[in-house]
């Protein structure tokens, strides 16, 4: 398989995977998750007992629909010659998402994004019936579409800075790898649209760049600190810039992981998650171990396990990702196809 096909699609299931290592602790406080799986909190993907998988999130539920939207965007604009990767399909990729755990549209007239589009193949995302679970999403992001606008950086919906925004952006990063300041930019415009706050909508540009720098061939060191420099040509870019030379400075010093993370906070909010998620990925190579590492701690163990997947396996490809978690992973399918497709759109 050519290389850079590879790390799309590990980049889609590392982040799938994480997703579903740390859902299972969401919420828990670090205490809490070594009580119930051990002194090293939990090291494995738990399997739903109904499904027979571990289950996904929210974070790649928006994941595989922001990747669904850029196809969309790519695909309408090529044919019109004009549009954008917002408004002309990642938009319309979000309402479709929401429909899937609303089972309602903002409108009527939004009842056309249901249908199959002319970017789809065979099937539709929405053909996949298990992306109809509703796996605790985002009060922010189901307000914001459920407002029926369309929120943009000139005119925000809110002034949240919940991770919402960041941790559904890595196609954004793979699809547009050889632009990598387009990829911020994008980033950027894509978290937005639910979160307006520049913190949560910077912090998604600043995750876009690093995964694109990945895929060019850089370090995860080096595509952080380029990201950065991109970073501080945007206002209001205190607040990133400092979640993200704190976990730079903590990856080289020798702290116990929860003690490191504990200062970069909870995840919560964007720039948190981004933070914790590249100290990960910063500190350990090893796959599993650095995952692990991600999700236990206090706060949103799925998002920080989301982003850190999504950066591994954009740099170190399929092979480091243990093949018994990628057959348990739900919806392994359709991310793989995901992966695939978003690589062969530019390159066929």
């Amino acid at each position: 398989m050519e290389l850079k096909k590879e790390k799309f699609i590990a980049s889609l299931l590392g982040g799938a995977i994480g997703d579903a290592l740390g859902y299972v602790v969401e919420f828990l406080q670090l205490e809490d998750i070594k009580s119930k799986f051990g002194k090293n909190g939990i090291t494995d993907l738990v399997i739903n007992i109904q499904k027979g998988k571990a289950l996904i999130s929210d974070d790649t539920q928006m994941t595989l629909f922001t990747a669904d939207g850029l196809m969309w965007a790519y695909h309408r604009t090529s044919q019109r010659g004009i549009g954008s990767y917002a408004g002309s399909g990642t938009y319309q990729s979000y309402l479709r998402w929401y429909y899937t755990q609303t089972k309602k549209m903002p409108t009527k007239n939004e009842m056309i994004w249901l249908t199959k589009q002319s970017h789809e193949e065979k099937t539709s995302i929405l053909d996949y019936h298990d992306l109809f679970s509703n796996r605790a999403p985002g009060n922010t992001c189901l307000e914001a579409l459920r407002s029926g606008e369309m929120g943009t950086i000139e005119q925000p919906l809110n002034y949240s800075k919940g991770c919402g925004g960041v941790m559904r952006v890595a196609p954004v990063g793979l699809f547009l790898h050889k632009e990598p300041q387009y990829a911020f930019k994008i980033g950027a415009e894509l978290a937005t649209i639910t979160h307006g706050h520049p913190t949560g909508y910077l912090s998604a540009g600043v995750f876009a760049m690093i995964i694109a720098e990945i895929i060019n061939g850089k370090t995860i060191l080096e595509s952080v600190k380029t990201a950065i420099g991109v970073l501080k040509t945007y206002s209001n870019h205190e607040e990133t810039i400092s979640a993200l030379e704190l976990a730079i400075d903590l990856s080289n010093k020798d702290l116990k992981p929860e003690i490191a993370i504990s200062y970069l906070g909870e995840g919560w909010i964007a720039e948190e998650a981004l933070a914790i998620s590249i100290y990960c990925a910063l500190i350990e190579s090893d796959f599993k171990k650095s995952l692990a590492i991600s999700v236990n701690h206090s706060g949103d163990s799925d998002s920080t396990g989301s982003i850190c997947g999504n950066i591994l396996g954009a740099y170190y490809g399929l092979d480091v990702i243990p093949l018994e978690w990628i057959e348990q992973i739900e919806l392994k399918e359709l991310i793989m196809n995901m992966g695939n497709r978003l690589y062969n759109m530019l390159n066929t």
